[in-house]
């Protein structure tokens, strides 16, 4: 089956992470088939606004880490060492590129979260232009941790610098009412009225011509770009390179190898494992 669905409902194009079984998780394929989509809409001339929801239980767990953390030894985003920081860049940077695609859609992008949009999965999330999410849903970006920057950077200018570093020098994950409180996203909502909350918003939007919705866009786009957003995400998909090669990042990588990625992320966002010393926290206070 398609890993990324497309389909149009009246004015509506409504795009969907496909990959239910895995809680949406990024593959090698999932960020092309997702820019495709969208390029989709981008040239569907009956659609108006794009709807972007992940089949399931959850909007996106984040990157497979099945295949990238518990895989033995190298493989895309974990080279042998020495390793070609730039070889890194040019893979990552695709993938933020294509992500990109959502923010510099000509349609609006309103983003639906029901589980989970944790690590790339925010990434993906933070690239829409609203985001609607259930309440009890969970966002954050856990490998800030270790093994990560958030390449997309979309927290400082959702958030400004002082919650950002909030979300980024922990790497919590907050609940819809806390995201909306935060003013990370647009609102929380029940979750069995958060397909009825984003249709509304979607059917409202509609109305709106193309061309009037594509200017709207565009020069609130351009504020971002003048704020230097480009930049930044040069810089951070950069450091994420580096993260996942850092002697913590690799002791990260064996850990998930021997013990199996749940129980390393577990002692990631539990705070019980030293990653430079390589062994467990026996006193954390």
């Amino acid at each position: 089956m398609a890993k990324v669905i497309y389909e149009r409902d009246g004015r509506i194009a409504r795009i969907t992470l496909n990959r239910p079984e895995v809680m949406n998780a990024i593959d090698d394929e999932l960020p092309g088939a997702l820019a495709d989509a969208v390029a989709r809409a981008d040239s569907d001339p009956g659609a108006h606004v794009i709807v972007l929801a992940g089949a399931g239980r959850a909007f996106c767990a984040g990157y497979d880490l099945t295949a990238y953390a518990s895989g033995d030894k190298a493989n895309r985003y974990t080279q042998e060492m020495p390793w070609d920081p730039m070889k890194d860049y040019a893979a990552m940077s695709d993938n933020t590129n294509k992500f990109m695609s959502l923010f510099r859609s000509k349609r609006p992008v309103i983003c639906k979260v029901q589980g989970f949009a944790v690590a790339g999965g925010s990434d993906i999330a933070l690239c829409s232009d609203m985001i609607v999410m259930a309440e009890d849903a969970r966002i954050g970006y856990p490998p800030v941790r270790v093994w990560g920057c958030p390449t997309t950077a979309m927290w400082v200018y959702r958030l400004g610098a002082e919650k950002a570093k909030r979300m980024l020098f922990t790497g919590d994950k907050i609940t819809g009412v806390e995201a909306a409180a935060l003013g990370l996203v647009l609102k929380a909502v029940p979750a069995d009225r958060l397909d009825e909350e984003v249709d509304a918003l979607a059917h409202r939007i509609a109305t709106v011509p193309q061309n009037q919705l594509m200017m709207q866009k565009l020069m609130v786009n351009q504020a971002l770009y003048n704020m230097g957003l480009m930049g930044t995400q040069m810089i951070a998909t950069v450091f994420d390179g580096i993260t996942r090669h850092s002697p913590e990042g690799l002791n990260f990588k064996r850990r998930s190898e021997e013990m199996g990625w749940k129980h390393a992320v577990d002692e990631r966002d539990q705070g019980t494992f030293d990653w430079t010393t390589n062994q467990p926290i026996t006193q954390n206070r």
